[in-house]
């Protein structure tokens, strides 16, 4: 209801609509019409009033609510249902809760905060309110369990799409970073449910530095992180960015379905900033280095060591650029 009196508000530009105009296209009394206006209000929307003239929008907050994202998506999948927080503990934790309760596909989780954000061998990721776009993805693909790897993969290039309408030439470290001028924008978490040859849903969990700047970040990350807004020097629209990835998310999860995973991991080697790349391989029970040479159809990194090529995947290691005098880089 409140999405279609928005756009009845929205439809009448800077002008005003009656409440009884509002109530007869909607065939709902003046009563609950204002009741809906009241909580419109206390979500950020600055409506406006006058008697005998009726209700105005003036300004939409900049909070990434179903109300103003449905409008912005074309998509056919990603966002089928949109459910917004306003603080979180884990939008991944959320997610997989509403997966096994039977949320279908595409359903995005998304949050203003997050109090316990996680990324990658349980490392935390800082989420404060308004800065960023703190969420997370469910679906529910036919393929076969061994390829949810990619889903990371698909994910970061999506982002990347979306990144480069600011023209942010931004660069995807494998396998789960997005990364300018060496420091992190964006961090991806893919966790699945799964049988022997059936997924029964796949969480796809994205952190995204979006308006924050230096003094926002904690200080012990202040030397690798950072933001698109940093980036471009001028804050982003977080709606419009946010839409911009969903469109780009489910343009990718239908060709994935069509085609499988071949296209999405070629245009992820044209965006990815390992490859070609002396790297540190660091795992727990081996460390070793060579030459980023490739991705496989499975997504794991090849390296080219003295040994001959060794196949990587992504959740053993952590991929470090390596100095001429051995020790790890910043990248």
């Amino acid at each position: 209801m409140q999405s279609k009196i928005l756009e009845l508000l929205r439809g009448v530009g800077d002008g005003f609509i009656s409440g009884e105009d509002i109530a007869g296209k909607l065939g709902v009394s003046r009563t609950a019409v204002w009741k809906h206006i009241k909580e419109l209000k206390e979500a950020g929307y600055d409506i406006v009033s006058q008697p005998h003239r009726g209700y105005a929008l003036r300004e939409a907050p900049d909070i990434l609510l179903p109300n103003e994202l449905k409008p912005l998506l074309n998509t056919v999948t990603i966002g089928s249902d949109i459910i917004h927080y306003d603080s979180i503990p884990s939008s991944n934790n959320e997610a997989k809760k509403l997966a096994f309760a039977g949320a279908k596909d595409g359903t995005v989780v998304v949050a203003e905060e997050q109090g316990a954000g996680k990324g990658r061998l349980s490392r935390g990721w800082f989420s404060p309110h308004g800065k960023g776009i703190w969420f997370s993805v469910i679906i529910r693909p036919p393929f076969l369990p061994q390829d949810a790897p990619k889903c990371t993969l698909m994910a970061a290039v999506a982002i990347v799409r979306a990144a480069r309408k600011y023209g942010l030439d931004v660069g995807i470290k494998w396998p789960n970073d997005i990364l300018y001028d060496g420091k992190k924008l964006v961090g991806i978490l893919t966790e699945m449910n799964a049988e022997m040859e059936r997924i029964n849903y796949i969480v796809i969990g994205t952190g995204i530095n979006v308006n924050l700047w230096p003094e926002d970040f904690p200080e012990d990350v202040r030397d690798i992180a950072t933001s698109l807004a940093m980036a471009k020097g001028e804050a982003i629209p977080r709606k419009e960015l946010f839409a911009h990835i969903l469109n780009a998310f489910d343009d990718l999860y239908q060709a994935v379905l069509r085609e499988g995973f071949a296209p999405v991991l070629d245009e992820w080697r044209k965006y990815t900033i390992t490859l070609g790349r002396l790297v540190n391989v660091i795992g727990v029970n081996e460390t070793f280095y060579g030459t980023a040479v490739d991705i496989d159809s499975d997504g794991a990194l090849l390296i080219e060591t003295d040994d001959g090529i060794k196949r990587v995947l992504a959740g053993d290691v952590s991929i470090r650029p390596r100095n001429e005098d051995g020790s790890s880089a910043k990248y």
